[in-house]
């Protein structure tokens, strides 16, 4: 009971869901569970699909950045990354 006290008492500004809600952003996790599923499920998990975990964060990368919005940011990145090593 004690470390669950002290867990609450650590992270209560984290807590203010009326503030948040008010505030239009979302509280739950409903939302990011659905983004991961379009993300990752619909790319990954076709069948017949097996993955490395090298390769399987590869394409979760470009996903995420091409869906984002962020598509040309990840290629810049990538490409400074390289000419870094």
């Amino acid at each position: 009971m004690r470390s669950c006290v002290q867990y609450l008492h650590r992270n209560r500004d984290r807590m203010r869901y009326q503030l948040f809600e008010a505030q239009g952003l979302c509280t739950s996790s409903g939302v990011v569970e659905a983004g991961c599923k379009v993300v990752v499920g619909t790319r990954l998990k076709r069948a017949g699909m097996h993955w490395t975990l090298r390769g399987s964060n590869a394409i979760i990368a470009l996903r995420c950045s091409r869906l984002s919005g962020r598509f040309q940011d990840f290629w810049e990145h990538h490409a400074d990354t390289r000419k870094a090593a």
